[in-house]
């Protein structure tokens, strides 16, 4: 490597449903062609990695590999074709595609053998990174916040706007209220949707999301949601229903609680060999169901606009920033994410 950097710290994926194992690896000598080579700063938690340790989609067949796929990095080397990073550039990492080359997967060392990698992996100190999943961003962003852009704002942004369109006036449900579910909130307040109602299982979640725009907010454990639901909306039928959850049961109650032009929008995925039962004859009439893809999000669009409503002040990230870790106690942080002790998105520092 020209940058003089030989190995990294990474979190390893060994087993499923083990602590993921801190330790050193090698990088390769050299750069492919679109690959780029960061030092991450600040990474984020998103459910979808508690998700992969759990095995929720199944067996995994890559294992050992390393994980995550938000963060904020300074690019320290560019592979050869590299056209859009520089080096020097602070960079948002993200998961979609943006702009660039699409490199092959880095080939890491670990013991004498390979881990596994995708395009972006950010649990890591450094990491080779494909082009097209990296974007420039303004140096003055907090790598904190820069890190959010990768995953939890795109995709709550993009649900809002790309996913259920919401419209003036109309009333939204959002069942789950994490890192994603916060920022479909903030959304969907700039949208002037109404009333905006949050649901989940903790009251610390609960107290943020009413921080962050939610109009009511109810917890399911304490009174049942669907009749919670209903009284808040005074009979009529709802708008949209966001779930973020995955629960076949959760899913199947937001498809009864909207109206026959109602948007039911999946950004939660059940476990593997669970399904939905719905009854399907709404929507041939106008009700639709939709599995969204980090929100349809285009990150080299999407990103520059979303932090300039951050610089602008309009967009408050500050407040849905949880707890930081360093890398070494990442278990700790993930402990604490599934028990539901910590509110907003949790931050790992590299």
């Amino acid at each position: 490597m020209k940058s003089g950097i030989k190995s990294f710290k990474a979190a390893i994926l060994v087993s499923q449903n083990e602590p993921l194992v801190v330790d050193t690896l090698l990088l390769p000598d050299k750069l492919l062609p679109g690959q780029v080579l960061v030092k991450i700063h600040v990474s984020g938690i998103c459910g979808s990695q508690l998700g992969e340790i759990s095995g929720v989609k199944g067996p995994d067949p890559y294992l050992p590999h390393l994980l995550g796929h938000e963060g904020c990095a300074t690019v320290l080397e560019i592979g050869a074709g590299v056209k859009h990073i520089q080096v020097g550039d602070k960079v948002v990492l993200h998961w979609k595609k943006g702009l660039g080359m699409e490199a092959p997967p880095p080939n890491y060392l670990w013991k004498g053998n390979k881990v596994n990698a995708g395009w972006i992996t950010t649990f890591n100190s450094h990491a080779i990174i494909s082009e097209n999943r990296c974007t420039k961003i303004d140096k003055n962003i907090k790598p904190s916040i820069a890190a959010l852009f990768g995953c939890a704002v795109t995709t709550g942004f993009g649900v809002i706007q790309n996913n259920a369109k919401i419209q003036i006036g109309e009333s939204i449900v959002v069942f789950g209220a994490g890192g994603i579910g916060l920022n479909i909130i903030q959304a969907a307040k700039l949208r002037s949707a109404w009333p905006i109602i949050a649901v989940d299982i903790y009251n610390n979640k609960l107290k943020l999301a009413k921080k962050v725009g939610a109009t009511y907010v109810i917890n399911s454990n304490s009174e049942n949601p669907e009749e919670a639901i209903s009284k808040l909306l005074n009979g009529q039928a709802l708008d949209v229903f966001v779930d973020n959850t995955g629960i076949p049961k959760i899913i199947e109650m937001g498809y009864k609680l909207t109206h026959s032009n109602g948007r039911i929008i999946l950004v939660g995925v059940p476990k593997k060999g669970e399904e939905i039962n719905i009854f399907s004859l709404p929507l041939h009439f106008g009700k639709t169901i939709v599995g969204s893809h980090g929100g349809e999000c285009q990150p080299s669009k999407d990103i520059p606009q979303l932090a300039r409503l951050v610089e602008k002040g309009v967009l408050n990230l500050d407040c849905i920033l949880g707890e930081s870790y360093t890398l070494e106690d990442i278990n700790d942080a993930i402990a604490k994410m599934r028990d539901g002790s910590i509110a907003g998105r949790v931050t790992i520092e590299t």
